[in-house]
């Protein structure tokens, strides 16, 4: 099973509000067998990174979910249902840990950490990861933030949200 049909499965299984257009798109790319690649995004009223235990205080209870050009799709399901499949199937995230920037919005300038995930788990209103640092503060404490994470089956690639917050925050070092 791809991460495509665990995907596919939990749309179905949840509320998901996705267009009629986004769906036949969809339908269209499972039938042809092509993979869409997914960015999914985390919001959470704080957050706090430390000894490699990444927590998301009071996270939203729907984690998104979007595609890019051209198929357009976007939706969302419960953090729940994300973390309960982060294992299922042949493709997932357990074998293949994806990479992600974690954007923590704080005064004066928001702060960008480029992680490896690991083991997700919800501890009441609080979502908790495993990570590993690749780029940025390996400490970290903040209000609002969100987490991107990665195109699946491009993690680090130029065009993989992970790749970029690196690639920009090489540039600005060297500026420095």
């Amino acid at each position: 099973m791809k991460r495509r049909e665990v995907l596919k499965g939990l749309a179905a299984t949840t509320a998901v509000m996705v267009t009629t257009q986004a769906v036949v798109a969809e339908e269209k790319k499972a039938d042809a067998g092509e993979m869409v690649e997914y960015l999914f995004v985390q919001n959470s009223g704080g957050v706090s990174l430390s000894d490699g235990v990444l927590t998301m205080k009071n996270v939203a209870a729907d984690t998104i979910y979007f595609s890019d050009r051209p198929e357009r799709i976007a939706g969302r399901f419960t953090t729940q249902k994300f973390v309960d499949n982060w294992g299922v199937g042949e493709d997932n995230f357990a074998d293949d840990p994806p990479n992600a920037v974690l954007s923590i919005f704080d005064e004066p300038l928001p702060l960008d950490i480029v992680v490896e995930l690991r083991n997700p788990r919800l501890t009441g209103d609080d979502l908790v990861y495993d990570v590993s640092i690749i780029d940025g503060e390996v400490a970290a404490t903040g209000l609002a933030s969100s987490l991107f994470i990665d195109v699946v089956g491009r993690p680090l690639t130029p065009v993989s949200v992970a790749g970029v917050a690196r690639r920009t925050s090489r540039r600005v070092n060297r500026r420095n």
